[in-house]
């Protein structure tokens, strides 16, 4: 090997962009917990960990003088940042460190939020800005689950469903806590109802160990090792088929999907009441979509509907470029820039798209998708007339062909 490869040669081109995690979680879930005990872990070397609120977090780690400009590093190789003022500056500070050589590297970083905060304002911060969009990508929202008081949040606090909704990975807390039968019957059906709301991401049992770095973070569409992409796992789409066995723990309630009642909790709480507004779901086509039908499609959806899509993922074959899938992801109304990558990661080249919505007809956006892809149904208007209605199309942006 010749010395091109060491560091001291400033790269060529732009750098790869940082992914990027939110901490999220239920009050009194035991994110400060969670946050000493990872910080220890050398898997977190080089990260840089962004917390939201100085003064009420106990971690053992900032009980040292804070650095000038708030950026401490720990033993583990891990930075603590304390946000000051803006959550850009301080991700811009991050990005000065690596582009003028004061850091090495950043492998990632992960910005702890407040209390029952929705995420999503977190990342359209950095999805909307041009600069920072193209620097940090998205890889993982981790949300916090009390597994003792679990069900009760998810009762009484909307914004706690619309956490695990939007979560990745789901970190079930306290679970060493659950003693008794009633305890037990509890927890159970807490995991059943994550299922419900959420089957796709995957639940983490703190107490055995599970909150581990590599379980929280790498879910993002790159595997972190080979920087290629692991679209399979990243979608998790067979999830969304069968909603119940895939956390791996067999539930034994026998539950009859007939109809989507779950009679059997009405002794613990009414699941209908309240989760009935979350929907998660796939679309799938192996008919490769015009790009002008995509963009029409998501920017639709986007604008007639934003708030009410908490998360979308998807990998699409495009009809002008069939062997360059387009990965499209997006937080409510605001969207990654799409990225084209260079082949199908494996043998399904097949369009798929996981939706999870709130108060957004599964109907609805599956009759909208196949009017624009061209697998028209009998009973939906063809794409041409809805866009001939200026209603229809009012809000139109150009937003993904960029």
């Amino acid at each position: 090997m010749s010395d091109q490869n060491s560091s001291k040669k400033p790269q060529r081109g732009p750098k790869p962009p940082i992914p990027l995690s939110v901490i999220t979680g239920f009050l009194g879930s035991g994110k400060t917990t969670l946050l000493n005990r990872i910080l220890k872990d050398p898997a977190m070397a080089d990260t840089a960990v962004i917390i939201n609120e100085f003064g009420e977090i106990g971690l053992d780690h900032l009980l040292v003088d804070q650095a000038s400009d708030g950026i401490l590093e720990l033993s583990s190789g891990c930075l603590c940042c304390t946000i000051r003022g803006d959550l850009v500056t301080t991700l811009e500070d991050l990005l000065r460190r690596i582009d003028n050589g004061r850091m090495d590297r950043l492998a990632r970083v992960v910005i702890e939020t407040t209390g029952l905060a929705d995420p999503a304002p977190i990342l359209h911060t950095i999805m909307l800005h041009p600069y920072l969009v193209m620097r940090y990508r998205l890889e993982s929202v981790v949300t916090l689950v009390d597994g003792i008081n679990g069900l009760e949040t998810l009762d009484t606090h909307e914004e706690a469903r619309r956490q695990v909704a939007v979560a990745d990975r789901l970190v079930l807390t306290k679970t060493d806590l659950v003693e008794t039968p009633q305890q037990a019957e509890a927890f159970e059906a807490l995991r059943t109802r994550l299922s419900d709301l959420n089957p796709g991401a995957r639940q983490l049992d703190s107490a055995e160990g599970e909150a581990v770095p590599a379980n929280l973070f790498d879910a993002g569409l790159y595997d972190p090792a080979t920087k290629i992409p692991d679209v399979a796992k990243w979608l998790n789409a067979e999830a969304y088929e069968d909603p119940h066995h895939h956390h791996g723990h067999s539930h034994g309630h026998g539950h009859d999907h007939s109809h989507g009642h779950h009679h059997h909790h009405d002794h613990v709480h009414d699941v209908n009441r309240h989760d009935d507004k979350i929907r998660a779901f796939t679309l799938a086509t192996d008919r490769p979509i015009p790009a002008s039908a995509l963009e029409m499609f998501i920017d639709l959806l986007r604008s007639a509907h934003g708030p009410k899509l908490l998360r979308v993922k998807g990998i699409v074959q495009i009809a002008e470029d069939p062997d360059r899938p387009v990965v499209i992801h997006g937080v409510q109304h605001v969207f990654h820039p799409p990225a084209t990558l260079e082949a199908w990661p494996d043998e399904d080249h097949r369009t798929r798209m996981v939706f999870i919505t709130y108060d957004l007809p599964e109907g609805f956006v599956r009759r909208l998708f196949e009017s624009f892809s061209g697998a028209l149904l009998p009973d939906t208007p063809d794409p041409k007339a809805m866009t001939e209605n200026p209603l229809a199309i009012s809000g139109f942006t150009s937003s993904i062909r960029d």
